[in-house]
């Protein structure tokens, strides 16, 4: 179900203004945007973690570039509510209030993709699924996603939304990568039946899945304390050995046999990678491999649960 509308892969907005400052943003924009990259995806919370940072800083980084490229047409941008502790939540005046916020950051009148970031079970989903779909009327939305959402909460807001004629969720954005299986087991199936299309982020799991992180080296970097941890695994050790001999058949680093791996599995749309310099991102726009059924099922099988 590769969805070439969203590009090989879908450049992931946490970075900016966290790892990385507006003027290097711009120049990993503009780099993107010149190897034919068309989607973005942010959130309202980014990076509201960083010490001084509030949340927004990326939206309005995007947001800025867009204005100076003059593109926006261009390109599709993903957003998100639900997770900043300034705008906690799916209430419908929540939801309004925020899509207002990061539209005035994003500086357009429209986001392609607008996400709940999380389940919010303390609101009726009759609630913030009308609220969205107004927001889809009204045009100011143009597709709906859920991020981070159960399988049995994605199907009755999905039953929900079909039974008082909604625009209804079509795309999930969840945690999945060759360590990080566990969406396979019911939110995939679910996935496949409902006919969503899914985004996988940390779909190099903060870097590991680039091949840096071995066992005694020191790697610099913020994510290297994540990234790291997959190490204690023997799986996962197992699994940069079998990384190591099909990205040396293509000849391609490690990071695009991972994420050609993604995109060899049902409902992915195209998986989701951070970018904090231009290194990074020109690995993202190689030729992808073809990765054949023994190489896709070797990889697989490592890390199966």
């Amino acid at each position: 179900m590769a969805h070439s509308e969203f590009g090989p892969v879908v450049l992931g907005g946490n970075v900016f203004g966290w790892t990385v400052e507006r003027e290097a943003a711009f120049r990993i924009f503009d780099a993107f945007a010149d190897f034919g990259g068309v989607a973005i995806d942010t959130a309202d919370v980014y990076p509201a973690w960083v010490p001084g940072r509030q949340g927004g800083e990326s939206e309005q980084m995007i947001g800025d570039w867009l204005a100076q490229r003059g593109q926006r047409e261009r390109f599709k941008i993903a957003t998100k509510v639900g997770k900043w502790e300034r705008q906690r939540g799916l209430s419908a005046g929540n939801v309004r209030a925020a899509i207002e916020g990061s539209l005035r950051r994003l500086q357009t009148d429209y986001v392609d993709i607008y996400y709940a970031h999380e389940d919010d079970e303390a609101v009726p989903q009759g609630e913030y699924l009308s609220e969205l779909d107004a927001l889809v009327k009204e045009g100011k939305v143009r597709a709906l996603g859920a991020s981070n959402f159960s399988a049995a909460r994605l199907s009755s807001a999905l039953t929900f939304s079909r039974q008082n004629g909604l625009a209804a969720f079509r795309y999930s954005q969840d945690r999945w990568n060759l360590v990080e299986r566990d969406i396979e087991k019911v939110l995939l199936p679910t996935l496949q039946r409902e006919q969503l299309g899914e985004f996988p982020y940390y779909s190099l799991a903060s870097g590991f899945l680039s091949g840096k992180y071995r066992p005694g080296v020191q790697v610099t970097s913020p994510r290297a304390g994540g990234a790291a941890s997959y190490l204690s695994e023997p799986r996962n050790l197992e699994l940069l050995a079998v990384l190591d001999e099909v990205a040396s058949a293509h000849d391609v680093p490690q990071a695009a046999v991972a994420l050609a791996w993604l995109r060899a599995q049902p409902t992915v749309a195209a998986p989701i990678a951070s970018a904090r310099t231009l290194e990074q991102l020109r690995v993202f726009f190689l030729p992808l491999p073809q990765l054949n059924d023994e190489e896709l099922t070797r990889l697989s099988s490592v890390t199966a649960r």
